[in-house]
């Protein structure tokens, strides 16, 4: 009888606190971590934002602290993954048309090539960008390099200016806690279903009667 006594003792401990009040406790702190990850995400975005305005802007030392700015961010908030990364395209459309200006420039035997595709491309925009370059690129190709025309020595490579960053499985901010209480939530509700079936079970079994 003592063992009854205990066993049913331990299902009224249990059922002090309802399954929908834990659940409704859950929901509530699931809301809570999904705006402190989106939080995150959003601090990320707009460091990634300031990396490419400096970079759009020309100013070296400014970028290289808008990246260090994004990496410590990354490095330390979970949900800040930078999927394919931060492309600097300002920089490599600036060191592109620096080596295209010493490959194709006044040693060419055909005269300085860049001056003249320039001339050519200039009027057609009004700004530089990535149009103004593929315009430059290909008027240089109708003309042989300075240099043999196959080598690319020195050319700027796209991959060098992509950084990017790991984000932490789990960080220890609002959204890394919010999130492991949900996740402790969630296994009181899943002990507690489990114990109670246990119990109830026991009962049925060794007892006859609940």
């Amino acid at each position: 009888m003592v063992d009854k006594r205990k066993v049913r003792r331990s299902i009224k401990d249990l059922q002090r606190v309802k399954t929908w009040q834990l659940i409704i406790l859950l929901i509530l702190a699931l809301f809570v971590a999904a705006t402190f990850l989106r939080l995150n995400n959003i601090g990320m975005n707009d460091r990634r934002a300031a990396v490419i305005v400096a970079d759009q802007t020309g100013e070296e030392e400014t970028t290289i602290t808008r990246l260090y700015d994004l990496q410590q961010y990354v490095s330390s908030h979970m949900n800040t993954d930078l999927g394919r990364g931060v492309y600097l395209e300002s920089s490599y459309n600036r060191a592109l048309q620096a080596w295209q200006a010493n490959q194709f420039g006044d040693r060419n035997p055909n005269g300085n090539i860049y001056q003249l595709a320039q001339e050519i491309c200039a009027p057609q925009f009004t700004s530089f960008s990535a149009a103004y370059l593929q315009c430059t690129t290909n008027e240089l190709a109708k003309f042989p390099a300075a240099a043999d025309p196959t080598n690319g020595a020195g050319k700027p490579r796209q991959e060098t200016y992509i950084y990017s960053f790991s984000s932490p499985l789990w960080s220890p901010d609002f959204a890394g806690w919010s999130v492991l209480i949900c996740l402790v939530i969630s296994m009181v509700i899943v002990a507690r279903l489990v114990s109670l079936g246990i119990l109830k079970l026991l009962l049925r079994k060794h007892y006859q009667s609940v």
